[in-house]
């Protein structure tokens, strides 16, 4: 028996809580699981409680997405929801391209949020997509943070992506669907078993029999969770000691870093490049140790958009220039989803990296403590090849940088709740 539309409402408020954001954005694909809870949400909340944002991601791969697109704007329309349409077209035909979307589609729904002052993003996973997840997860020998599945909160740079129906099934937000009379588009990728997730859905209808169910995967993620909020917490508490914020960078404590377990330490690293980098998904198990192994020598690396480095004794996790050079807005707009610059005289300027050749200029870029790297990573404010500030590099030129949301701090994005 289905879950009815009050058991569904109550859920989802339920898993808000008390509070829950006064603006949301929401990710509308069109398909039935994200259209359920563009519904579910107008009905969960007032209007005055909080204020519904959707946008839909038209990645150009298929001859029907900008009609789907059309009629997802339509679904909101009808609810009085406000809706925007994003277009990517920067796929090159290198690499996977489900990844590539994926983060595409992410980038574009956290700053087109971020653009209309939302902190906060809900997408539609369910826990069908949860147990899909950990059989494949299972499939790589993943470990407790795997294992854990799809979070159900998970800061994306200043964007807190929700996810509030991963304890609803897909078959209950069918018939949720069904009864409420809605339409949605099914996607021919889903059914194409040249995807991994694809075969997994499969596969767990054969496991039925084994007690191998969705209900069962979704509690072996829960109960993995609790592990999960335990390691962050160590995480969190070695932060506080061992871990500080400069220049928009996570400086670490080498010899603290050394006497943590590695789990504890792997967490931390991760963490750092996770809030530096900005990046959705954290870094694979492997290139993260290769990188601790690099750091107990000594030496430095790049890895998750970041460059990492030893300076004066400490280990400075800092953005990589090499990721920011497509990178520029005017000021007053949000720079590498994380910085705001604002000053006098922007007419004309615009903020990108202030690199090696800007940070020439800059003649008191000692006095700041900061690595090179870092600097030439930093946000600066030119002009037509003039260089007209750098607040993080000593010439401020009555510029501020500041950070484009009020984000937890660093250690409390340890935390998985």
């Amino acid at each position: 028996m289905s879950a009815s539309d009050a058991d569904i409402l109550a859920a989802v408020r339920a898993w808000f809580g008390p509070q829950p954001p006064a603006r949301l954005a929401i990710a509308l694909s069109g398909g039935g699981d994200s259209v359920a809870l563009l519904h579910i949400l107008s009905r969960a909340f007032e209007p005055r409680q909080v204020r519904l944002a959707a946008a839909t991601v038209d990645h150009g791969l298929r001859a029907d997405a900008a009609q789907e697109a059309a009629a997802a704007a339509r679904q909101a329309a009808a609810l009085g929801v406000p809706h925007a349409i994003l277009r990517w077209r920067g796929w090159d035909g290198q690499g996977n391209l489900q990844d590539a979307a994926r983060t595409a589609r992410y980038d574009l729904l956290s700053d087109w949020a971020l653009g209309q002052g939302i902190g906060a993003l809900a997408v539609a996973h369910t826990a069908d997509d949860q147990a899909e997840t950990l059989l494949m997860r299972l499939g790589r020998a993943a470990g407790v943070t795997g294992l854990a599945g799809i979070p159900p909160r998970r800061l994306r740079g200043a964007v807190m992506i929700l996810r509030p129906l991963l304890g609803i099934g897909r078959d209950d937000l069918r018939a949720y669907l069904r009864r409420n009379g809605l339409e949605w588009s099914e996607d021919p990728s889903n059914l194409d078993t040249k995807f991994t997730r694809v075969r997994a859905r499969e596969a767990l209808s054969g496991l039925a029999d084994l007690g191998v169910t969705p209900a069962a995967l979704t509690h072996v993620a829960r109960n993995m969770v609790r592990a999960e909020e335990a390691l962050g917490w160590a995480a969190f508490e070695a932060a506080r000691t061992a871990a500080r914020v400069a220049a928009g960078c996570v400086v670490l404590d080498p010899r603290a870093l050394r006497l943590m377990p590695d789990e504890i330490a792997r967490r931390l690293l991760v963490g750092a490049l996770a809030w530096v980098g900005g990046g959705g998904y954290p870094p694979r198990r492997r290139p993260v140790a290769a990188l601790l192994a690099d750091l107990h020598r000594g030496q430095g690396a790049t890895l998750a958009g970041c460059r990492v480095l030893e300076h004066r004794g400490e280990i400075w996790i800092c953005r990589e220039v090499n990721a920011l050079h497509d990178i520029r807005v005017a000021p007053g707009g949000i720079w590498d989803r994380r910085w705001r610059l604002s000053g006098p005289g922007a007419q004309g300027c615009e903020i990108r990296a202030l690199g090696a050749a800007g940070l020439a200029h800059c003649p008191e870029r000692a006095a700041t403590g900061a690595p090179r790297a870092a600097l030439e990573a930093s946000p600066a404010v030119w002009r037509e090849g003039d260089l007209i500030a750098a607040p993080l590099a000593g010439r401020a030129a009555g510029w501020r940088a500041e950070p484009a949301e009020d984000g937890p701090a660093f250690p409390a994005t340890l935390l998985s709740h």
